[in-house]
């Protein structure tokens, strides 16, 4: 029978005989490599350097009120009264905060913020299709050459270029130029980076960005207490003007009951009536500008709800393909796949011999 299983010393002459072979390419070897080294210099030279701007920040987190502002809140509650003490904002936190990040609609109102370049001041996506080489792709296109984005533009004005330009823009950052991360589970500070070939943007954009989303952030967790609030108000002030009414119109009652016969009592009903008003009006402006006040310290306490803990601080840590590291890869790897290509090649006339 025959024995399929090869020897050690087999398995050296082969080695031993792929080297020889190797051996004697060794010129093909290494000018494939210098080839390689060459290639990866010229990327090296032509791959600009990419800025990392990183920003931490920590959200508040969503505690019910306590103590005496707990009693307050629950006394405006038997009165009807919401007053926001709760748990509003709930759907902005953890995970879904992070997703407010990505979401288009915070990109481009970022997108559309000022920023200063040169001696000019425009919105960070003009500055993006500049860093970008878009501008310079555009130039002999009459159409696109036209389209621009002013600073702070509102949507309602984009055309459907604008609308197809801002998507590209968006999922650009979102797959190779934005990061966002909670480093710890146990530390409730969130990290976000933007990668761009310009610090300028990279800074501008994060902190826009982050500002964005603080403001929409804290107008949505806020709400319901500044509609109470304003509610509270205009109705304070709507008793407070009955209130003088009513003191005017006692006033007025006692000036025409005066010198009258105080047998008739008939004539002091309006008098009364007036009194009661009041006294009325009175304890409803009493309560009312405690809820009022209430209201406010409810506000106060649900902002700021993002806050920054590290900003971005030029100049920015970069990342450049060195010299050195391209030479070295493009030569290894050019010798790598020259080895591969030859010995496949030996391979291929051993089986067509055979």
């Amino acid at each position: 029978m025959e024995n399929d299983e090869i020897s050690l010393r087999e398995l050296l002459d082969k080695a031993k005989e792929w080297y020889q072979y190797l051996l004697s390419q060794w010129k093909v070897i290494v000018l494939a490599g210098l080839v390689g080294a060459s290639i990866g210099l010229a990327y090296s030279l032509t791959t600009k350097s990419v800025y990392t701007a990183s920003l931490s920040f920590a959200l508040e987190d969503d505690k019910s009120a306590g103590g005496g502002l707990g009693s307050a809140l629950g006394l405006a509650s038997s009165l009807g009264l919401d007053l926001g003490g709760g748990s509003g904002g709930g759907a902005f936190s953890g995970s879904n905060l992070n997703e407010l990040f990505k979401s288009r609609t915070i990109v481009e109102k970022t997108l559309m913020q000022p920023v200063v370049s040169g001696n000019d001041t425009i919105s960070l996506a003009e500055m993006y299709l500049r860093i970008n080489g878009s501008r310079e792709s555009w130039s002999d296109n009459p159409k696109m050459k036209s389209i621009q984005f002013p600073p702070l533009t509102k949507r309602k004005y984009f055309s459907r270029v604008h609308d197809s330009i801002m998507g590209e823009i968006h999922d650009d950052l979102l797959k190779n130029r934005f990061k966002i991360a909670q480093k710890d589970k146990k530390v409730a500070v969130t990290t976000i980076e933007v990668l761009s070939e310009d610090e300028t943007f990279a800074k501008a954009f994060t902190e826009a960005l982050v500002q964005e989303v603080s403001d929409f952030y804290v107008d949505t967790k806020s709400k319901k207490a500044r509609m109470n609030m304003a509610i509270l108000i205009k109705q304070r002030d709507s008793i407070r003007a009955e209130l003088n009414g009513a003191i005017t119109g006692v006033a007025v009652a006692n000036d025409n009951t005066f010198m009258l016969n105080p047998a008739m009592n008939v004539n002091k009903t309006p008098t009364a009536r007036r009194q009661i008003d009041v006294q009325a009006n009175t304890a409803i402006l009493t309560e009312l500008v405690k809820q009022s006040e209430l209201a406010k310290v409810t506000l106060r306490k649900e902002t700021p709800l993002i806050q920054v803990i590290d900003r971005p601080i030029l100049p920015l840590p970069k990342d450049k393909f060195g010299k050195a590291k391209g030479i070295l890869l493009g030569g290894i790897l050019g010798g790598f796949f020259t080895i591969f290509v030859l010995v496949f090649r030996a391979v291929f006339k051993k089986i067509q011999l055979d």
